[in-house]
Order: C-alpha cells, then sequence, then structure tokens
C-alpha cells in the first residue's frame, strides 16, 4: 500500500513537468487525490504547462461514424459491440462522397482534424481500399488533416494508409493492463499497443487515449499516464465513460466533474508536451465545469460522437472565446 503524503506545492510538479522530469507515482497519486478545494490552485500550476506548450490555442476535432454497429469485439462501454442491446444505427462503410461530405462538415466547423472512425477488429481490403481512396481525395483538395482509426491493422494496411494522406492512427489503450481482461476479451491490451507501434513505424503520428470510468483505480489511472508517455503517443483523448443502456457497463456511475479535472491536470503533468483531448462524455461528466478542462487539455472533438450526442459547436465556440482562448486553424 502506497501512503500519499500531502502535496499541495502543485506549481513544483508543474516545474518538474517543464523541466522535462517524468512525475513519480506517488506525485500522480497526489494529484488524482487532491482535496476538492486544491483543483484551482492545480488548474492554475498546470496551465502553466499547457501554455508553455500551446499557448491559448485549442484544437478542434470532429468524427465521422464510419461504420457501425456491425462489430464482433465484446468491449463493455461500447454500443456497437456484439454483446450491446444498445439501439444504434447498423451500416456498412459508408461511400466516398459521403466520408468527403463529412470533410467538408468538418471544415464547415472549424476543425483542424479529421477522424474517420470504423467498428470493427481490424478492416477488410476492401474497406481499406474505400478509405484509401476517400484519403487521397481529402489530401489533394483540403486543407485538414486525417486521422484514421480502423482498428488492429497489418503492415501492408499501414503502409498504405499513411502513403494516401493520412496524417494520424488512433487506437486507444483505453484502461490499464490489469484491468484490461475485465473490459475486453476479443483483443488484448498488447495487441494494442502493438499496433500503436506499428503506426509510428509507418511515419503517421500515434493517437491513443483511455476512457475514465471502467472500474479502474487511481493507481491505475497513472499507470494509464505513464503507459501513454512511454508509447510517446502524439495526441491522448482522454474519454470519460458515458453509460450507454444496453451496454455491460450501462450502471457505471458518471465520473465527478472535479475527478474528471484532476485526471485531465494528471494527463498533462506526465504527458506535458502532448495533445490532451478532453473528449468523449465531456458533457456528460464534466457537465457546468467544461470550460476549466481547457486549462489542462488544449483540444476537443466539435459536433457529436459516433454514438452519442456532442453539444452544440456554437456552444463550443462561445466557451473558447469566453475564457480568452481562440482556435487554432489547421496548418499542414
Amino acid at each position: 500500500m502506497i501512503t500519499i503524503a500531502a502535496n499541495k506545492d502543485w506549481l513544483s510538479l508543474a516545474q518538474k513537468a517543464l523541466n522535462g522530469e517524468c512525475l513519480t507515482l506517488e506525485d500522480g497519486l497526489a494529484v488524482l487525490e487532491a482535496d476538492n478545494d486544491e483543483v484551482l490552485p492545480l488548474l492554475q500550476a498546470v496551465y502553466r504547462v499547457r501554455q508553455h506548450f500551446y499557448g491559448k490555442k485549442v484544437k478542434l476535432n470532429m468524427i465521422i461514424n464510419a461504420k457501425s454497429g456491425l462489430c464482433p469485439e465484446d468491449c463493455g462501454y461500447c454500443s456497437q459491440s456484439i454483446v450491446s442491446t444498445a439501439p444504434v444505427k447498423k451500416y456498412t462503410l459508408l461511400d466516398k462522397d459521403t466520408l468527403l461530405a463529412g470533410a467538408r462538415e468538418a471544415m464547415a466547423r472549424k476543425a483542424g482534424t479529421y477522424c474517420i472512425v470504423a467498428a470493427g477488429k481490424g478492416p477488410t481490403d476492401k474497406e481499406l481500399d474505400q478509405v484509401v481512396e476517400a484519403v487521397k481525395e481529402i489530401a489533394d483538395t483540403m486543407p485538414l488533416k486525417i486521422c484514421a482509426c480502423l482498428g488492429i491493422l497489418k503492415d501492408d494496411q499501414a503502409k498504405r494508409l499513411a502513403e494516401a494522406g493520412v496524417h494520424r492512427y488512433n487506437h486507444n489503450l483505453n484502461t490499464s493492463k490489469a484491468n484490461y481482461p475485465s473490459i475486453t476479451t476479443t483483443h488484448t491490451y498488447d495487441q494494442r499497443v502493438e499496433t500503436v507501434e506499428k503506426v509510428k513505424t509507418y511515419g503517421m503520428s500515434p493517437c491513443s487515449g483511455v476512457i475514465i470510468g471502467m472500474g479502474e483505480t487511481n493507481q491505475e489511472i497513472v499507470e494509464m499516464a505513464f503507459a501513454l508517455r512511454e508509447l510517446d503517443a502524439d495526441s491522448i483523448p482522454i474519454n470519460f465513460l458515458n453509460a450507454i443502456p444496453g451496454t455491460p457497463l450501462e450502471n457505471a456511475g458518471r465520473t465527478p466533474a472535479m475527478k474528471a479535472l484532476k485526471v485531465l491536470a494528471l494527463f498533462r503533468l506526465i504527458c506535458p508536451s502532448k495533445e490532451i483531448r478532453v473528449a468523449g462524455g465531456r458533457e456528460v461528466n464534466l457537465r457546468t465545469l467544461q470550460p476549466l478542462s481547457l486549462y489542462a487539455a488544449n483540444s476537443v472533438f466539435v459536433g457529436d460522437y459516433l454514438t452519442t450526442q456532442g453539444q452544440e459547436a456554437l456552444a463550443d465556440y462561445q466557451m473558447i472565446e469566453d475564457l480568452g482562448f481562440e482556435i487554432e486553424m489547421c496548418a499542414l
């Protein structure tokens, strides 16, 4: 059992992060287990790190659910999995014109990154052909960064995506290695790590994050942050479980807003220079404290998620403006 000493010198942890030093497990636990009265001083310190690397810029990302509800995996959090009874839309991979229309919508919403996400263990060659065809046209005609999230990749598939113009590949770790078997049994934590390493080999920027609220301990949350630091993920989406009726985790409670802020602060301190994105479930879990999340995070999804709704884009624009921040436009 690790004993947590009182640690209210958050500025020293921020300086440690700025110096390139990794927090200890004890440091990380101190952040997560801080009294709620410490959240504002903690965010003040963490903002020094965020501002150093990103100033007042906020990156916007938009998702298109390119294939829905036909997944053979048993991920307990997902409404599209084979074990889910949630009433979600089911359709095969969207055609090129629909994917292109999604890219245009991403630009209209001021997103710099367009995320093509398809449910499944991994893409078939036919599905990959469709994605590659769309990506090539988007890359040739629109000033967008393209992120693909298609599951576990073969080497030749990773190579083709990179050559087509995919800038970033997302494959989340989701939870800790120890907690993984309680969430998913149809693939392993190590397979996810291997996929992230593979996309790096082919020159795509690695995007990998977590879902908070799936029964993990505070120590496991710190270990998840350490794992992503070790993987050198460039973009880290922090999702907070939105428990969907019909999924195995439907009765999981929401993460308290103050706890969610501490989690975001932790990931900023452990992965100081990386894009920290407050992602799925932010509206449900952070509620009225969403603006405070951007003192640690520098990126959000704009619009809807895969099978759940996000808040109106105008509300995000207003939140960013009211904070005195500004949207970072795409620069390829």
